[in-house]
């Protein structure tokens, strides 16, 4: 029997390479972003891309540290400027190295989670009506969605 995967490791497989063309090199920065930043500061920024300086011929081991490019609500903004050497102690303190050297702020917008709207309602006599009227269909997928167009059309949406 196959082993059921976390759902983190098909998305790295999906997305990866497109965070490593933004120099992340992983995911779990996003994952991580709201313990990083606090929970109210990540719903107004987001890190976007990680800049790594150009390799000097060095002899040493230890790597550069990038900079950190951020959008930032602009409202938000100067709360992050202040915040940027607190954020960037976090980063490096959860990678257990310092990979991020400093923050340089994007005012954007960035998308939240919209909310749902309420649920529209459906009297029970028309629901009946709908089910009876596609009943006779034999292709499932077909009655299915007739139903769901069905409810659509007698649905009434909740006052506000």
């Amino acid at each position: 029997m196959a082993r059921v995967k976390p759902l983190a490791e098909l998305i790295e497989g999906c997305i990866g390479p497109a965070f490593a063309a933004q120099g992340f090199a992983s995911t779990d920065i996003l994952a991580a972003w709201p313990d990083i930043v606090g929970e109210r500061l990540a719903k107004f920024c987001r890190p976007s891309k990680l800049e790594w300086p150009k390799r000097k011929r060095r002899t040493e081991d230890a790597p550069d540290s990038g900079t950190l490019v951020v959008r930032v609500e602009g409202v938000f903004a100067i709360e992050l400027q202040h915040l940027a050497p607190v954020v960037i102690q976090r980063i490096n303190a959860h990678y257990g190295w310092a990979c991020v050297g400093r923050i340089v702020l994007q005012q954007d917008r960035v998308g939240r989670v919209a909310r749902r709207a309420p649920e529209p309602t459906v009297d029970l006599g028309r629901r009946g009506e709908i089910a009876q009227a596609v009943s006779a269909i034999e292709h499932d997928g077909l009655r299915d969605a007739l139903d769901r167009l069905g409810l659509a059309v007698v649905a009434t949406s909740p006052r506000r």
